[in-house]
């Protein structure tokens, strides 16, 4: 390697397998992570039993499904055929999230809430409740129960005439 250093070296190396910038998961690996745990939970799977039958740690499956580590092809195709699936599986819908350019039309807030087991759990309910008045008083009652919740967080405010003196 003579007349490399090893700046040069890290600055041209490829970027390790799991490796994420300090922006965040890409897009893509999160939703291929989000699909991979949305199928896990569709068959009944516990992380646990994945990470068994793949030679892995369940946190290293966690990592997967948040998107933190990137999965490598030969990775994905286990991952595929122990979840009775094809690898194609964890790409569907991206064309339709805009994920090849800056970001998915899903958002990080919504995958957030479908990593979460009450997110999946309630997307898999949700669309069960057939009268559409119903669904409405539902998304009423989550909405005021998340405006309650900011309420709580934000600050008290002084009234004006203490502010002055």
């Amino acid at each position: 390697m003579t007349g490399t250093t090893h700046q040069d070296y890290e600055r041209h190396a490829p970027v390790a397998e799991g490796a994420s910038d300090a922006a965040g998961p890409h897009p893509v690996d999160r939703h291929v992570g989000l699909h991979i745990r949305m199928r896990r939970k569709a068959l009944g799977i516990s992380q646990e039993k994945l990470a068994e039958a793949l030679g892995l740690t369940f946190q290293q499956v966690q990592k997967y499904e948040r998107g933190a580590n990137r999965v490598s092809a030969s990775k994905l195709w286990e991952i595929a055929r122990a979840l009775k699936t094809n690898v194609g599986a964890f790409y569907e819908g991206i064309e339709e999230e805009g994920l090849a350019g800056t970001g998915s039309a899903m958002g990080p807030d919504a995958q957030d809430f479908l990593l979460t087991p009450e997110g999946i759990e309630l997307a898999a309910a949700f669309p069960k409740i057939r009268r559409p008045g119903l669904r409405r008083r539902v998304l009423d009652l989550v909405r005021a129960m998340s405006e309650s919740e900011l309420e709580e967080v934000r600050p008290a405010r002084a009234p004006l005439g203490l502010l002055t003196s």
